[in-house]
């Protein structure tokens, strides 16, 4: 812990926020919450604004909510369907 600490005696306040943000965007990544990570990239670019490698992260999770989107579009009418086939045979 200490040695965390001294990493982050250096860092001024907006580095600090900056990196808390980018660090929970990527825990939020790891469990495929894309809009979570997204929004904390979004605040991360309030202390930084401008980041590049923010910018590139904000497109890839939009990228993800698009393809999830497109998933559940095709998956739920098919659901139903079946949904529906089952009541009718039963």
């Amino acid at each position: 812990m200490a040695h965390h600490a001294e990493n982050t005696e250096a860092l001024t306040h907006e580095q600090l926020k900056f990196r808390e943000h980018t660090e929970r965007a990527a825990s939020f990544i790891k469990i495929d919450l894309f809009r979570s990570a997204r929004e904390e990239f979004k605040a991360a670019l309030t202390y930084k604004p401008g980041d590049e490698a923010c910018n590139r992260q904000i497109d890839e999770m939009n990228a993800h909510i698009a393809r999830d989107r497109k998933t559940v579009l095709v998956v739920a009418p098919l659901v139903i369907i079946l949904i529906v086939a089952i009541a009718l045979l039963v």
